[in-house]
């Protein structure tokens, strides 16, 4: 039977897609360090929520979404650092750190739904 698939996982795969995109447009702009710093991030996000989704406890769960949530504000950083650098212009930034604020606003709700369920 398959899987039903999470709209966390969905939303994070979506999101890691748009950070690969902006990881290349940067780098053609040469700029190396922040690039490399959000591509790790943003994509990490979605990494820990793959992993959780077969995590061995409800105490891994939450520690491999506490571990995405620590990602998504890593990333929220790094996309404010490149738009004040005028690496991304105003849309672009908006769009990205309101997909990215969806994600930290549904992280944290999984965390604590979780967490309830333990006490």
């Amino acid at each position: 039977m398959p899987r039903k698939e999470s709209i966390l996982r969905i939303k994070s795969e979506l999101f890691a897609d748009r950070i690969v995109k902006l990881y290349q447009y940067v780098l053609k702009k040469n700029e190396t360090n922040m690039s490399n710093q959000i591509y790790r991030s943003g994509t990490s996000i979605g990494a820990n929520i793959a992993e959780s989704i077969n995590a061995q406890s409800k105490s891994d769960f939450i520690n491999k979404l506490s571990i995405a949530l620590k990602e998504a504000n890593e990333t929220e950083y790094w996309l404010n650092r490149l738009y004040h650098a005028h690496y991304i212009d105003e849309k672009g930034f908006h769009s990205m750190k309101n997909d990215n604020d969806e994600l930290i606003k549904m992280l944290v709700c999984s965390i604590k739904t979780t967490k309830k369920s333990i006490e």
